[in-house]
C-alpha cells in the first residue's frame, strides 16, 4: 500500500525539541519531494518497485541531520528540502542493493525487495532510484549556483567512501568468511567509511555546505561525527542481537546469519577456546541459507558466555563520550542558536537509541 504524498505540512513550534521531534517536523516535506521526483507512472510496476523502500519510510536520521546542520548555519528549510530528499533516496537505493548483496530477508518490517520482485528487478529498481538521486542534485546545483556544485561534489565524495566501505564488508562476508585473522582495526575501518561518514558527519557537512559554512566548521562536524558514527554502528550491532524484529524492522540475528564482522562476535572469538573458535569459523564459512538454528544458537551462547554485547556497549559509550567531548570543544565556533540543543540531542541519540 502506498503512502499518500503530502503537499503541505503543519509546522508546530515546540518550546523544547529533541532530534526525533525535529525529524518528524520535516519528514512529510522530505517524503513529498521524493514522491515528486518518482511519480507512479508507466510502467507502473517498475515505479512501484523504485518507490517501494521510500514509501516504507525509514528513520530519516540522515536527512534530518542534513537539515539540522543547514538550519544551524542559517539556511532556510526551503533551501534544504531537496538535498535532504536526495540524502534519503540515497539510503533507499543503497538498501535495495545492500539487501540482495546480503540476501537479507526483511527491511523496515516487510520482506526485502528482492524477496518480493526477484533479484533482477530489485537491482534495476535500485539503479533507477540512484539515477533519480543524481537528477535531484543536478537540479539543486542549477538552482543554487553558489553552493550547489560544492554540495554535489561533497555528495559524490561521501558515496564514494561509502561503497569503499561496502567493498571491505562484502569481501569479509563472501570471500574471507572466517573470524581468524579479523581485527577490530578492520571493523572500525568499515564502520568509519560506511557509517561515520555516510550516517553522521557527511549529512551534517552537506547541510553546512548548503548554508555556506566555513571550512573550519566542516572540520569540526567531522570530529564530532566520526566517533558518534562509530558508536552508532556498534549500537546498531547490539540492537541486531537484542531487539525484536517488529521493533527493529529487520530479522533478529541478521548479522550472524549474514556473517558480518561485529565487535560483539570479535570479542567472543578472541576469548573463546580453540574448539569454540574452530566451530565459529566453520559457521561463518557457510552461506546464509546453510546456517542452521543450532549454528546461530551456538554463536549466541558463545557471545553471551564471553559478554560480547557488554563489551560492545562499553565501547559505544567510549566513542559516544568522545563525540560529546568534541561537541563541547566546538562551543564558540559552531553557532549558538535554537538548533544547538537539537544537535546535542542528535549526537546523544546516536549511541543511546533503543531502536
Amino acid at each position: 500500500m502506498l503512502y499518500i504524498c503530502p503537499t503541505q505540512v503543519s509546522i508546530v513550534q515546540e518550546d523544547t525539541m529533541d532530534f526525533s521531534q525535529y525529524v518528524e517536523l520535516h519528514r512529510a516535506r522530505i517524503y513529498s519531494k521524493i514522491c515528486y521526483y518518482i511519480p507512479i507512472r508507466e510502467p507502473e510496476e517498475h515505479y512501484l518497485i523504485v518507490r517501494d523502500y521510500s514509501d516504507r519510510q525509514g528513520k530519516y536520521r540522515r536527512p534530518g541531520l542534513l537539515m539540522l546542520a543547514g538550519e544551524l548555519f542559517g539556511a532556510s528549510p526551503e533551501k534544504l528540502i531537496l538535498p535532504a530528499a536526495a540524502m534519503q533516496l540515497s539510503e533507499d537505493w543503497i538498501l535495495m542493493h545492500d539487501d540482495f548483496e546480503d540476501d537479507s530477508s526483511t527491511r523496515r518490517g516487510k520482506p526485502a525487495l528482492h524477496k518480493i520482485y526477484g533479484y533482477a528487478q530489485a537491482i534495476n529498481g535500485g539503479d533507477a532510484a540512484h539515477i533519480i538521486m543524481w537528477k535531484m542534485l543536478g537540479d539543486y546545483s542549477k538552482e543554487y549556483l553558489s553552493v550547489g556544485f560544492g554540495l554535489y561534489d561533497k555528495f559524490y565524495e561521501m558515496l564514494t567512501k561509502t561503497v569503499e566501505g561496502q567493498y571491505h564488508d562484502i569481501k569479509f562476508i563472501h570471500t574471507t568468511k572466517r573470524l581468524r585473522g579479523a581485527t577490530e582495526e578492520l571493523y572500525f575501518k568499515i564502520a568509519s567509511l560506511k557509517t561515520s561518514y555516510y550516517s553522521l558527519y557527511g549529512p551534517m557537512q552537506l547541510g553546512a555546505t548548503a548554508a555556506g559554512a566555513p571550512e573550519e566548521a566542516q572540520n569540526l562536524l567531522q570530529k564530532i561525527g566520526e566517533p558518534a558514527g562509530l558508536a552508532f554502528q556498534i549500537i546498531d550491532d547490539v540492537l541486531d542481537m537484542t531487539s525484536d524484529e517488529k521493533t527493529f524492522g529487520k530479522q533478529r540475528y541478521g548479522d550472524l546469519y549474514e556473517g558480518k564482522l561485529t565487535l560483539i562476535v570479535l570479542h567472543a572469538y578472541e576469548n573463546a577456546s580453540a574448539s569454540e573458535k574452530e566451530r565459529m569459523d566453520l559457521i561463518f564459512a557457510k552461506e546464509r541459507l546453510a546456517k542452521t538454528d543450532d549454528d546461530i544458537s551456538f554463536l549466541v551462547s558463545t557471545i553471551e558466555k564471553y559478554d560480547g554485547i557488554g563489551y560492545a556497549k562499553n565501547t559505544a559509550e567510549e566513542y559516544g563520550g568522545k563525540a560529546e567531548e568534541a561537541l563541547a570543544r566546538a562551543a564558540g565556533i559552531l553557532p549558538e542558536n535554537e538548533y544547538s540543543p537539537i544537535l546535542h540531542s542528535a549526537i546523544t541519540e546516536m549511541f543511546r537509541r533503543k531502536i
